[in-house]
This record gives structure tokens, C-alpha cells and sequence, in this order.
């Protein structure tokens, strides 16, 4: 991501994924994600977003695996003079698929504070 590749992202995906990421709608289409909405999505930055993974675990069985992580995103927007970070939680599901792992599931999200407000709870950072 950091290269603004988005070929090269989308080289880790599966023709069929189940994608829940941060934005709307509930549920992505099920094919793979698009190239040209990649695209679009980075050119609303600066440059390409910063993405670093934390917290990783996998697991594995024979040709199925699931990661969790939790990452942070930072990046300028477009025509904006500060950068945004965000912390967002991640579960990733693979399949072995002619010996290459690809991701056939993602869901992303952020917590909801509870207080009735349901803001998203955006600031929070791994300590919290």
C-alpha cells in the first residue's frame, strides 16, 4: 500500500472475496475487490496511506488460515494539511489456492462507543 501499487495489493486476493471493510456498504460485492476503485480510493491522498499491522496472529489447518491484527492507517488526505491516524480492527480469512495463499474473507471495523451516541470510536489506540 505504502507503494501505491494497487495491482500489487489486489495480487493477494482471491476472484472471490467476502469484504467487510470500513466503508459503506453493510457488505462489498463478492468479487475482487475493483483496481479502479483502488485506485481511486489512494488518489484521495497525498500520497499512498500508511499501513502498519500489529498485533498480528495466524492460524492454520491444511489449506485454510485466518490472521487478526489490529492495524493503523495514517495519511494526508488530498487537499488537506494534516494526516489522519486510525486504528481499526482486522480478521482476514485465506485459502491455499494452486500453492498461494489469498485472502477470501476481510472484515475491518471500529469499535462503537455504547452510551447511546454510537459514534464511532476512532481515537482509540492499542493501549486503550
Amino acid at each position: 500500500m505504502q507503494k501505491g501499487d494497487a495491482e500489487a495489493i489486489l495480487s493477494y486476493y482471491a476472484p472471490t472475496v467476502v469484504e467487510y471493510n470500513l466503508a459503506p456498504p453493510l457488505r462489498q460485492p463478492g468479487d475482487r475487490p475493483s483496481l479502479t476503485g483502488l485506485r481511486e480510493w489512494m488518489a484521495g491522498f497525498e500520497a499512498p496511506p500508511r499501513r502498519e499491522v500489529t498485533r498480528l496472529e495466524i492460524t492454520t489447518d491444511g489449506d485454510v488460515a485466518f490472521a487478526t491484527s489490529i492495524d493503523c492507517m495514517s495519511a494526508v488526505p488530498r487537499g488537506a494539511t494534516e494526516s489522519f491516524t486510525l486504528w481499526y480492527r482486522v480478521t482476514t480469512g485465506l485459502r491455499r489456492i494452486d500453492g498461494r495463499w489469498l485472502v477470501t474473507h476481510e472484515h475491518q471495523s471500529v469499535p462503537f462507543e455504547m452510551d447511546g451516541s454510537f459514534r464511532a470510536s476512532t481515537g482509540l489506540t492499542p493501549t486503550d
